[in-house]
């Protein structure tokens, strides 16, 4: 189980500029950043969806360590929120990845996980897809197949109390 437990914002930023600028996912002439912003919320005012920002949150698989006891343990739902907008040539990404706290040490510390480079790459080419039907007016070609669908993972239940985002009210846990 040598998957990474550490979050690790280059392989999101070098993944997100190597599907951009060497795969062409979004072949357009626009300049296109991704940034990070750990307070982000999914909540769009109508100020900012004026100014054209939209909001994607995406459910990743990763996993998680705690740093008191060192348990490890992998999720199926962590959320990753994505906002994102076109404005005059230049595309902006503001990704915030929310955490999960430790079952043993029930602390209220939320950690950040880790990702492998597959989830990553799933993850962004949803959101490329997004960005390329919201900004650029294509089909959405997904095929109806949503974020958790494409190919499950036996994990233990979700616990809301112990996730971020369920705390926010922003998680993707699935009506089961």
């Amino acid at each position: 189980m040598g998957r990474s437990t550490e979050w690790t914002p280059s392989l999101w930023l070098d993944t997100f500029d190597e599907l951009l600028y060497h795969d062409n996912e979004l072949d357009y002439e626009d300049q296109w950043t991704l940034n990070f912003n750990y307070n982000q919320t999914d909540t769009v005012t109508k100020e900012e969806r004026k100014r054209g920002w939209r909001v994607y949150s995406h459910c990743a698989r990763g996993r998680f360590q705690c740093p008191s006891c060192r348990k490890t343990w992998p999720s199926a739902r962590v959320v990753v929120l994505f906002r994102y907008r076109l404005q005059r040539g230049r595309g902006t990404v503001i990704m915030r990845p929310f955490g999960q706290a430790c079952r043993r040490c029930q602390d209220d510390e939320f950690e950040l996980g880790g990702f492998s480079t597959k989830e990553v790459e799933h993850a962004l080419l949803r959101l490329f897809a997004k960005i390329r039907k919201n900004c650029y007016g294509e089909e959405d070609d997904d095929d109806g197949v949503s974020s958790t669908e494409s190919s499950r993972v036996r994990t233990k239940p979700h616990e809301k109390s112990l996730c971020e985002a369920c705390c926010m009210g922003i998680c993707c846990q699935d009506d089961e």
